[in-house]
């Protein structure tokens, strides 16, 4: 009998010792994405993709640690770790609560955001190599972030639903050619080009390619306004809502669809259809490279060393979204160009966000906004880490700008779908 009584103490002190041991060992990775912890900001959102995609639990810290996340431990999510080059720390239970516990307190203006699935994602582009690149194509590549690319005809074929976040390449949805017809009329790739989608404008059934464009476009809106996530940057941006404006208006010259536009369309242009923008004149010159007054690329007249922008902050817990787009190791941001750069304040509508800004200069970088059911961003520029990028140019190569802000805007756009949705409070 005392030997089984010594037993049974042994066996209860063995079972203690190890739920002991269970509940105050490391039981969560933690990624910091502060300016000192971090080396490799972008890796670490396909990190944390990766974990959606193997069913952990995540949890985006807002606004702690430069918007850090905490991922239930597996080993296989620290060897991605080590392999691609992501700072992390291994973390007991008790501390991952005494940070939960930090950024719960009512002073702070933090919240622990729980991210749940991990968005199936889609990118609007041609199938053909472009003679300019596409940056979130680069970022969601060097993240490791799978994507599909999809374009006019799986769009109309409502291919959209089978997705929920969407990018739009830099398109022009007024069907005119990216307005480069001034520049690059008689090169090689805008003519290929050219007489390319007037091909597959005619395969979808429109005689011209301005109103196959029009459809794609109202194709997105309507995603959008079922609950999708829309991203789009430069001339994506302003051509889309154009496109929406002046819908059963003809806005293009013949050089575009082979006849005159209407007259006075501008007075026919209605302001209502359209997602972020309102109040703006279109250019009528065919061969300036501009669409409208909503871009500033032209009324800037900003020095490179001084172009920046900063971003806005935001109620942590009570406006989650807005401060999940922002999170950054900094709240200033290079500036850097495209077809279009930035927005006119003065043609922003007051129910959009401005995320990101240059008060001086009163632009706008960075806005949001909510349709129907789903959400869009609009990010002026064309690739965060070349300042003028040009036709021709060389692709920028992410290993030397791994710890990009502005590449990390992106990236945040790529998770915010994965947030579980609050309840609204009544």
């Amino acid at each position: 009998m005392c030997i089984l009584v010594f037993d049974m103490k042994n066996t209860l002190f063995f079972i203690v010792f190890i739920f002991i041991s269970t509940t105050t060992w490391a039981s969560f990775i933690y990624v910091p994405m502060s300016h000192d912890n971090q080396k490799n900001h972008l890796k670490a959102y396909g990190i944390v993709y990766f974990s959606l995609e193997a069913g952990l639990k995540s949890k985006w810290l807002l606004n702690y640690d430069g918007g850090a996340f905490l991922i239930e431990n597996n080993k296989i999510v620290e060897n991605e770790c080590k392999i691609r080059g992501v700072s992390y720390q291994v973390i007991s239970d008790a501390k991952s609560q005494l940070i939960l516990q930090e950024i719960a307190s009512p002073s702070s203006n933090q919240e622990a955001v729980t991210l749940e699935k991990a968005p199936k994602i889609a990118v609007y582009s041609p199938k053909d190599k472009m003679p300019w690149d596409d940056a979130v194509t680069m970022v969601l590549t060097y993240a490791e972030i799978p994507f599909d690319v999809i374009y006019d005809k799986e769009v109309l074929e409502d291919k959209l639903l089978l997705y929920e976040w969407l990018h739009l390449h830099h398109e022009d949805f007024t069907g005119q050619y990216g307005r480069f017809y001034g520049a690059f009329r008689t090169a090689p790739w805008y003519v290929e080009g050219k007489m390319r989608a007037e091909k597959q404008a005619k395969e979808l059934g429109f005689s011209k390619v301005s109103q196959a464009k029009l459809a794609v476009a109202k194709k997105i809106r309507d995603y959008v306004i079922g609950g999708g996530f829309m991203f789009a940057m430069c001339s994506a941006t302003d051509s889309f809502d154009i496109a929406l404006s002046a819908e059963g208006v003809d806005i293009a010259e013949a050089m575009f669809d082979g006849d005159a536009s209407e007259p006075n369309y501008q007075s026919k242009i209605n302001y209502n259809k359209t997602f972020a923008f309102k109040d703006f004149q279109l250019i009528r010159n065919p061969t300036t490279y501009e669409f409208s007054s909503i871009d500033m690329t032209r009324k800037r007249r900003i020095p490179k060393t001084s172009d920046y922008f900063s971003l806005v902050e935001f109620s942590a817990k009570w406006d989650p979204v807005p401060t999940m787009l922002t999170q950054n190791h900094t709240t200033l941001v290079k500036g850097f160009m495209g077809q279009t750069t930035s927005f006119d304040r003065n043609t922003v509508k007051s129910n959009v966000l401005v995320l990101g800004e240059n008060k001086t200069n009163r632009e706008a970088r960075y806005i949001h906004g909510t349709k129907g059911k789903g959400m869009f961003t609009f990010y002026g520029g064309h690739d965060p880490e070349d300042y003028s990028h040009r036709v021709g140019d060389p692709k920028t190569e992410l290993d030397l700008h791994p710890t990009s802000p502005g590449y990390r805007l992106i990236l945040n756009n790529v998770l915010f779908p994965a947030a579980k949705k609050k309840k609204q409070k009544t």
